[in-house]
């Protein structure tokens, strides 16, 4: 009996839907480390983002909430 079944078993190799997971799973760890790789080069070589100069509305705005901060006294 074990004669019979072993003739039938055949091996069709690598099932398609494991290898569409290992391709589309490739491909994302493949993106996310490029994108790391990216990340870490801009942080060591590009210079930093100047901020925006604060406009001096905002900062009469500003001295104006410090100043009323504690009313009480």
């Amino acid at each position: 009996m074990a004669e019979e079944f072993s003739g039938k078993i055949e091996s069709k190799g690598l099932n398609p839907g494991l290898i569409v997971l290992l391709v589309i799973g490739g491909l994302l760890v493949t993106f996310l480390v490029g994108n790391f790789i990216l990340y870490t080069y801009a942080q060591k070589k590009l210079p930093q983002r100047k901020k925006k100069p604060v406009s001096k509305k905002k900062m009469k705005k500003e001295k104006l909430k410090q100043g009323v901060q504690v009313p009480g006294e």
